[in-house]
């Protein structure tokens, strides 16, 4: 039987997942990590690539309540460097480790986070709180949540790695299930 709960704030809730879901969690993975990777391979490999346009004009155009801290970001010479580099690296090795299976739940935290950035920086709300940004927040939080690397990935097989004393990786360095999954 695939169940599953979990209590948080003193509320608990609970499931029962069909047989075919671990399929439509590997879908899940495997097309997020399609979608990150194509994202940072397109922009590693064209040259110039730089998030300063994006910084400087997203939020300036959109009524967002976080454009202060957009043109900060816009306007911070260090802050432009690092993010030049950390988002189509970022992509680039989300979606590889999406894809492999392979400390998919860091990937899918990082994955997260990068969405939320987008989120705020794409703010509008005229249709509602929900946009397919915050939509991909929630899917990396549940390809996170259901340990999706263990559904034909090598994070199943760095799990079970066994030392000479017959425990697992995760049995000697049970924080790593924080990471891998």
């Amino acid at each position: 039987m695939n169940t599953f709960e979990s209590t948080v704030g003193g509320v608990t809730v609970g499931g029962t997942a069909h047989s075919l879901s671990a399929w439509f969690v590997l879908a899940l993975r495997l097309t997020f990590g399609y979608a990150f990777l194509a994202a940072g391979l397109e922009k590693v490999l064209e040259s110039g690539w730089t998030a300063q346009g994006y910084l400087a004009n997203v939020a300036a155009a959109n009524g967002n309540p976080l454009e202060p801290m957009f043109a900060w970001m816009a306007t911070t010479p260090w802050f432009v460097s690092f993010v030049d580099v950390a988002v189509p690296w970022g992509e680039l090795l989300i979606g590889l480790g999406l894809i492999v299976g392979l400390l998919v739940r860091l990937a899918a935290f990082w994955g997260a986070t990068m969405m939320a950035m987008f989120y705020f920086g794409n703010w509008s709300i005229e249709h509602g709180i929900v946009n397919s940004d915050l939509a991909y927040v929630v899917v990396f939080l549940a390809i996170a949540a259901f340990g999706a690397g263990r559904i034909i990935g090598l994070d199943a097989v760095v799990e079970n790695y066994e030392f000479s004393d017959g425990r697992t990786l995760l049995e000697k360095y049970p924080r790593l299930d924080y990471v891998l999954g």
